[in-house]
């Protein structure tokens, strides 16, 4: 059975996308710690995020925004999800889902079918940081990867 990240690897290889791993200090994981320690900026940072419905039976997604901003869980995401309470998923629901470790969470290897949405903002980078699996790997792409994993580019994801 492959690791998180050998899975994140795995699933970025199989999309045949230029991309650098950044192994890291798995206690600098967490997107503030690792552009301090690392050098990047946290603008170049994203951050993804596994929200959950409230009511049964329970609905998730992943989202992508920039570190630097926060992603709209109550109006926004609620309103893509057909939903009228959502909340960001338990780090158990994450782990159970995804395989991954809260500061790994990444788009790459997603349960199939999970719907992926993305902050408008991104793709107009050249170049960002995401989670690779767990906490000792971050992974440098292009944002136009997001189009090959079939995600949602949705305006005011994040305030």
């Amino acid at each position: 059975m492959p690791t998180p990240e050998e899975a994140v690897i795995g699933a970025i290889q199989k999309l045949g996308v230029l991309f650098e791993k950044i192994e890291i200090d798995p206690a600098f994981a967490d997107t503030a710690a690792f552009c301090e320690k690392y050098g990047y900026p946290v603008d170049r940072s994203c951050n993804t995020i596994i929200v959950a419905s409230k009511k049964e039976p329970r609905k998730f997604v992943a989202c992508v925004v920039l570190a630097h901003t926060r992603l709209d869980v109550n109006k926004q995401v609620t309103k893509l999800m057909g939903v009228s309470k959502a909340s960001f998923a338990s780090a158990e629901e994450m782990m159970a889902l995804t395989g991954m470790q809260v500061g790994g969470v990444t788009p790459f290897s997603l349960p199939p079918g999970m719907p992926l949405y993305v902050d408008k903002r991104i793709p107009n980078l050249d170049w960002i940081v995401l989670g690779g699996g767990g906490r000792s790997l971050k992974i440098k792409i292009s944002p136009a990867v997001f189009e090959r994993l079939g995600a949602e580019i949705v305006a005011d994801l994040a305030v």
